[in-house]
């Protein structure tokens, strides 16, 4: 028989992840710690989105600029992507769909193409604070050229070619590795600091000088502020990603109690690795009080932080600066940072896949996708750093943060294209059986969506006219708040057409279902 030959593009509407899909054991009938760990993992791969370099700077410099104020607003963010993500979960487990597949199977092509197209701007978005973050470590722990520095991220496909060979249990793993070295540094750090407790405490509690829109420290407000940490915290690719690796346990589709068991332990494994996300988070927003002087921060950038933690003057008490001045405090941080972008790097290779098979049915091998994906994320990164060449350290630093952070945008486009179908699914009985979703989950779901398309769009006209400048004039406000408004209208419009198109699809599926049963809707009709 010959040989199969492997293109580098071919068709794809199988399981979701089929080299991966039902590959990990599970035990049946051992003690809860047991069967927890055997389900652990693939809540580490999506908490991993929730600390990834675009985070670190809205969290640091949210606390430099409003004390704990918006520590609240991490937290509500962490509790809204805990529900997000359970709900996810338990869709790809259930239908043994991801979200893609669920989402294309009860939409058009047109419209599949035109929400696949969306969700990969927002992939290579990410991407982009990936690799700012990863060239910028880089460059700090081994002073490589920030231009070699970048050139060298593209590498890390080698990195994902030999993982997807030691198997996807290790790569968990990995993952959940680099995370506690992540929450490690930032705890070690916070320790040294000895912030104040109380404050930190009290500022969990939500104020409505949250959603103010003064005073303004360094150009940011409090409202501002808090959708930066939103807009980072709850990423739409993270809802695709959950639902397809959800189903890497081998279960048995038959036994009800076997599904009841995944469902239990996958949201068990999601909570406890996005508390450990919701830690890190909040651990960055101490550090922008407690471990650094009020307004000493004048470089938000990661290179600003890294020589912040590196100079004596610029930390708020002595034992921070004599461990400032041996360059423990800068080398960790750097090396945290690294950490993060090679995580991230493992899980954006994961859902792009995911949203390539679902929405247009066609895959890539993980390297040439990864490849591809990174090529075109590398390309504003480059040009970004040529163009500063000429000016001053500072300006070239905060010309490189200005882009991590304007890339979001795209995320504030996609995300409510993945929250209002995951929540329309997951509320329908016809689609989840017994496991859709309760009163009072389907009431929180709702709020939470309605929420943050709201302050996602809201949050646009600032986001566009930075986007298109960091020190705006009046005409470029007027530009920026005009091209925001269209791009809501047209958020409006798809999420209209992908409503209408979903209770189609559902209606469509009903009739099938009936048909199969022997009993279409006229003939229960005429009964």
């Amino acid at each position: 028989m010959a040989e199969k030959k492997h293109r580098l593009l071919e068709y794809a509407n199988g399981k979701s992840l089929e080299e991966i899909n039902g590959t990990v054991e599970v035990p049946r009938g051992k003690g809860f710690w047991r069967t927890l760990l055997a389900y652990s993992g693939p809540g580490a791969l999506v908490a991993v989105g929730y600390m990834d370099p675009g985070n670190w700077s809205t969290s640091i410099t949210g606390g430099q600029d409003f004390g704990y104020l918006l520590m609240s607003v991490i937290l509500i963010s962490s509790l809204i992507a805990m529900l997000l993500q359970y709900m996810a979960a338990k869709l790809g487990i259930v239908t043994q769909m991801d979200l893609a597949q669920a989402i294309r199977a009860r939409t058009s092509k047109a419209l599949g193409i035109v929400l696949w197209i969306l969700t990969e701007l927002a992939i290579m978005a990410t991407d982009i604070a990936e690799v700012i973050g990863a060239a910028i470590a880089l460059n700090l722990l081994f002073h490589i050229p920030l231009i070699i520095a970048v050139f060298i991220t593209v590498a890390d496909v080698m990195v994902l070619l030999l993982l997807t060979k030691i198997g996807f249990r290790k790569i968990e793993a990995l993952v959940v590795c680099l995370i506690l070295v992540i929450l490690g540094v930032f705890i070690y750090q916070v320790a040294l600091s000895n912030p104040r407790w109380g404050a930190v405490i009290a500022g969990f509690i939500p104020s409505a000088k949250v959603m103010a829109s003064h005073p303004v420290v360094n150009g940011t407000t409090p409202l501002s502020g808090a959708l930066g940490i939103i807009g980072a915290t709850v990423m739409p690719h993270n809802l695709y990603l959950h639902s397809a690796i959800s189903q890497t346990r081998k279960i048995n589709y038959d036994d009800e109690e076997s599904v009841k068991q995944t469902v239990r332990f996958t949201t068990w494994d999601s909570n406890i690795q996005l508390t450990a996300a919701f830690f890190v988070n909040a651990l960055l927003l101490i550090m922008g009080v407690a471990v650094f002087k009020t307004g000493a921060i004048k470089d938000p950038s990661f290179f600003g932080l890294y020589q912040a933690l590196h100079n004596p003057n610029t930390v708020s008490n002595g034992m921070l600066a004599t461990v400032a001045r041996s360059g423990i405090l800068s080398t960790l941080f750097a090396v945290a940072l690294l950490a993060s972008g090679q995580n991230s790097t493992i899980t954006g290779t994961l859902t792009g896949q995911v949203i390539m098979e679902g929405f247009i049915h066609m895959k890539m091998p993980l390297w040439a996708r990864r490849l591809v994906t990174r090529l075109l994320s590398v390309i504003p990164v480059l040009l970004c750093v040529l163009t500063t060449a000429g000016e001053s350290e500072i300006r070239q630093h905060i010309a490189i943060n200005n882009l991590m952070n304007n890339s979001q945008v795209f995320l504030a486009l996609a995300l409510p294209f993945s929250m209002l179908p995951l929540l329309m699914m997951t509320d329908s009985e016809l689609e989840m059986g017994q496991y859709k979703n309760t009163w009072w989950v389907k009431v929180l779901g709702w709020v939470s969506v309605i929420v943050l398309t709201f302050l996602n769009m809201q949050g646009l006209p600032d986001q566009m006219t930075a986007f298109f400048s960091s020190n705006p004039t009046p005409a470029e406000q007027h530009f920026g708040a005009m091209v925001a408004y269209i791009l809501d209208v047209f958020i409006i419009a798809l999420l209209v057409w992908t409503v209408v198109e979903l209770r189609r699809g559902n209606e469509r599926y009903k009739q099938q279902l009936a048909t199969q049963q022997g009993q279409t809707p006229t003939a229960k009709k005429n009964k």
